[in-house]
C-alpha cells in the first residue's frame, strides 16, 4: 500500500506558472486589456450594488414617512421594527433605530429619489447622511453630491467641505482671467480658486508672519492641498530664481494638472497692497522662461492677503497683462463670517458663564 502511495505522490503534478519572458510580445497588451476589463466590472459592480442599497433604503424610508404620515406613531415603532428585522436577518446590519430614521430622512429629502440621475446615486449611504445631516436645502446637497462624486471625496473631505462652505468660495477670487486667458482656461482657472482659502488647520501666533504661514502650509502640505483644490501639484517653497545675477524667492511654486502651467503663490500677513502685483508678476515671468517646458501655459499668479479691499484689488487688476487672482486666507472659519454675524456669536466668556450656570442647576 505504501508503495502505490509513493507511486501516485510521483506522477501527481503541479504545473508552474510560464516565465514571462516565455510569452508571446501581444501578451502584455492582452494583460492589460483583461486587468482593466477586471477594474471596470468590479467598479460597474460595487455601483450597481450601491445603488440598489440606496434605492432599497429609500423605499423603507418611504413606507416609514408614509405610516408615520397616516397613523401618527412614535418612535417605539422604529425601535421594533429595528429588533423584529435584525432578528429575522441576523447577518444583515445597517438597521439599527437610528440608521431606519436615516432612510426616513432620505425619502424625504430625495421624493423622487429613483428618478434622480448621477451623481447624486452614486454617492455611498454614509456620504448621503453626510449631506441629510449638514445641508438644509436640496440645491445645495446636489452641489456638492455633483463636487464629491467628481474628486471622489471621502465621507470625512466631503464633510470638512460641507463645513468650510466651499460652495459660498469656489470661484470667487477676484481675477483678470476673462482678460489675460482663453476662454477654455478662463473659466477653469476662476473655479480653481476660492475667496476666502479657509487654513484651519493652522496653529498661528499672535505675530502671524508669512514665514511662518508658509512653515506651516508646508508642513501641512496634504491639507493645503485639499483647500487648493483638485489638479494641484507641489513643486516647493522658498523657490530660488535667479534673475541676472539677484536672486529671489517665490514663496510657494505649484503646478496644475489641468491647466497645464505653474501657478506661483504669494502669502501676505498684511492687507492687500497694489505693489504686491510688481513683485509676484515677476516672480511668474521668471517661472516662465527659467523652469516652464515651452508647452506649459503661461504661469498663474495667486495672491494670498490678510485682507483686502475687493474695489483696490480690482483697479490693481486692470492693465495687468499676466493671469493674477487676489483673494485672502483665513484660519477658521468664524473669521470669514459677515460682521453682523461674528458680532451675534457668544463670546468665551459667555460660553463658560452659561455652562457654570447650566452645571448648578443639574441634580447631582
Amino acid at each position: 500500500m505504501p508503495s502505490q502511495e509513493l507511486a501516485s505522490e510521483a506522477t501527481a503534478s503541479f504545473p508552474g506558472v510560464p516565465a514571462a519572458t516565455s510569452m508571446p510580445d501581444w501578451y502584455p497588451a492582452l494583460l492589460n486589456t483583461v486587468a482593466q476589463e477586471v477594474r471596470t466590472g468590479r467598479t460597474r459592480a460595487l455601483a450597481a450594488a450601491n445603488s440598489e442599497l440606496l434605492n432599497s433604503y429609500w423605499s423603507i424610508g418611504r413606507q416609514l414617512a408614509e405610516r408615520e404620515s397616516q397613523e401618527g406613531w412614535g418612535a417605539k415603532v422604529v425601535t421594533r421594527l429595528s429588533a423584529d428585522i435584525r432578528t429575522r436577518f441576523p447577518e444583515a446590519k445597517g438597521f439599527s433605530p437610528r440608521n431606519l430614521r436615516y432612510m426616513k430622512s432620505f425619502a424625504q429629502a430625495w421624493p423622487e429619489f429613483p428618478m434622480l440621475q448621477a451623481p447624486l446615486a452614486t454617492l455611498p449611504w454614509y456620504h448621503q447622511i453626510a449631506l441629510l445631516e449638514k445641508l438644509d436645502d436640496a440645491a445645495t446637497r446636489l452641489w456638492y453630491a455633483a463636487a464629491a462624486a467628481q474628486h471622489g471625496w471621502s465621507r470625512n473631505v466631503l464633510t470638512h467641505q460641507i463645513e468650510t462652505r466651499l460652495h459660498e468660495r469656489s470661484g470667487q477670487a477676484i481675477t483678470n482671467f476673462k482678460t489675460t486667458m482663453i476662454a477654455a482656461d478662463s473659466d477653469l482657472a476662476q473655479q480653481a480658486t476660492k475667496d476666502p482659502y479657509v487654513f484651519d488647520f493652522l496653529a498661528m501666533t499672535d505675530r502671524r508672519s508669512e514665514r511662518e504661514l508658509e512653515l506651516q502650509l508646508v508642513q501641512h502640505v496634504e491639507k493645503f492641498l485639499l483647500e487648493l483644490g483638485q489638479g494641484f501639484a507641489f513643486v516647493g517653497e522658498q523657490v530660488r530664481l535667479e534673475i541676472a545675477g539677484d536672486e529671489f524667492f517665490a514663496d510657494l511654486l505649484f503646478y496644475h494638472l489641468k491647466l497645464r502651467c505653474y501657478m506661483v503663490i504669494e502669502l501676505k500677513a498684511v492687507k492687500f497692497e497694489p505693489g504686491f502685483l510688481g513683485q509676484l508678476g515677476m516672480y511668474m515671468a521668471a517661472v516662465d522662461d527659467l523652469m516652464a517646458h515651452p508647452d506649459d501655459k503661461p504661469t498663474i499668479g495667486l495672491l494670498l492677503c490678510k485682507e483686502k479691499n475687493s474695489v483696490v484689488a480690482e483697479y490693481a487688476l486692470r492693465g495687468f497683462n499676466a493671469p493674477v487672482g487676489i483673494a485672502e486666507w483665513r484660519t477658521s472659519l468664524a473669521e470669514s463670517l459677515p460682521d453682523e454675524f461674528v458680532a451675534s456669536l457668544p463670546s468665551i466668556e459667555t460660553l463658560e458663564a452659561e455652562l457654570a450656570s447650566q452645571a448648578r442647576i443639574l441634580p447631582d
